[in-house]
């Protein structure tokens, strides 16, 4: 577009170019993120939202209660969700809520029970060692603070980088690399201590 400018002999003598704004941008229709069904994010996610509670110190007998309760809540928030983060994340969030829920309902947890539980359902020697493994695993775990052990699952247990991790957590990425490193001391002490026994 231009404007001419009038030098007084009634013609128009020269014509100044004026920028017209972009609103191309404006007119194009907004991004639109595909909500998935809530079919979709259990299947897709129950396992993590079972590990997650796990991780965060939920009772084993409470866990299935404590799943359930994170899923009533994506029913009932999931058209809300915008896509502004990961999925995990938003369930990695709401996981958190629930299980300090279930925790502070519960008390501690006894790491012994969950043992000899793990242990009762085997089936052949070698689901008992596995079982026994993973009742040390999380006996161990839940003897860490809770930051260190958050770190620690997340990193070496669901196999997440350590930036995702301080994506997910919202903490500084050189606190997350030092959590995990005290984590894996303190996990590598226990394990010792257990040996020695």
């Amino acid at each position: 577009m231009a404007v001419g400018s009038r030098d007084g002999s009634g013609g128009v003598a020269t014509l100044i170019p004026i920028p017209v704004p972009a609103v191309a941008h404006a007119l194009e229709p907004a991004r639109v993120i595909a909500v998935p069904s809530f079919d979709e994010v259990y299947t897709a996610h129950v396992a993590f939202v079972w590990r997650i509670l796990r991780t965060f110190g939920v009772p084993p007998d409470q866990i299935e209660d404590a799943v359930q309760d994170v899923f009533v809540v994506v029913h009932r928030r999931l058209p809300e969700f915008e896509g502004r983060a990961a999925i995990t994340t938003w369930l990695f969030a709401i996981a958190r809520r629930v299980a300090g829920a279930h925790r502070r309902r519960a008390g501690n947890v006894r790491t012994e029970e969950l043992s000899d539980e793990l242990v009762g359902k085997a089936d052949t020697f070698a689901d008992a060692a596995r079982a026994e493994a993973a009742a040390t695993v999380v006996s161990i775990l839940h003897g860490m603070d809770e930051d260190k052990r958050v770190v620690f699952a997340l990193v070496e247990l669901e196999q997440m980088s350590v930036p995702e991790v301080a994506k997910l957590l919202d903490v500084n990425l050189n606190t997350t690399y030092s959590r995990l490193r005290l984590a894996r001391v303190a996990f590598e002490q226990a394990v010792q201590a257990r040996v020695q026994r």
